[in-house]
């Protein structure tokens, strides 16, 4: 079974007038839908586009692993644990807000800055915060994320190209770039599927170039 959710589906967020403007994929604050709270694992899935010089002061989290995903720009995170990094495109970043952290994300280039935030639910709560990036993720390695019982896979295609989608009880797919075919459908940018059950799905680029990401997660979650 796949749900294929479109770019233009998503709710609107952020603050347009300090050059802030956020894509929500998920059930977010004011946007509140019972019937869109989660798949599997992934209770938010976050398109951030900051002006440069904007940003999100500090503020908490908990109980969630956050992974980042840089599509354009360069993003400057510092966090409670006492880390201050940049992230780039093809960096995998995971902040594992456990028990508590706080964070402050800004866009200091001079560039407009492009970023997906996904939001997983931890199989178990608390815990001490933990944080990590992972410089120019291959595709051939996928990322692991233990704690929320999934596996991120970064696939880039070029025309006519085709990758395997994971076989599982609950997979996501996100397009980042480019239009790619997918069980008959056709995605564009910033839509994204969400199969039950996958067995033998394969996605193949219809543009020059594309990118995907694909979460791939335990049947533990479903439910939850």
């Amino acid at each position: 079974m796949m749900d294929v959710r479109r770019a233009h589906q998503r709710y609107r967020g952020g603050d347009p007038a300090t050059g802030i403007d956020t894509w929500h994929a998920f059930s977010f604050g004011p946007h509140y839908d019972p019937d869109n709270l989660r798949f599997g694992a992934v209770i938010a899935c976050n398109e951030e586009r900051l002006a440069p010089g904007a940003g999100f002061d500090e503020h908490p989290h908990s109980h969630t692993e956050i992974v980042t995903w840089v599509v354009e720009g360069e993003l400057t995170h510092r966090d409670s644990t006492g880390r201050e990094t940049v992230v780039r495109p093809g960096d995998v970043q995971r902040l594992s807000a456990a028990s508590g952290v706080r964070h402050v994300e800004r866009n200091a280039g001079p560039e407009p800055l492009t970023f997906l935030q996904m939001w997983l639910a931890p199989l178990e709560p608390g815990g001490e915060p933990s944080y990590e990036v992972v410089r120019g993720i291959a595709d051939s390695t996928p990322y692991a994320l233990p704690e929320a019982g999934a596996m991120l896979h970064v696939r880039r295609l070029g025309a006519g190209e085709r990758t395997a989608v994971p076989d599982g009880a609950y997979i996501f797919v996100h397009v980042v770039r480019g239009e790619v075919t997918l069980d008959g459908e056709t995605l564009a940018p910033g839509d994204a599927a969400r199969l039950t059950d996958a067995k033998d799905v394969e996605a193949v680029a219809v543009s020059p170039t594309a990118e995907l990401l694909l979460w791939e997660m335990r049947s533990v979650q479903a439910g939850l």
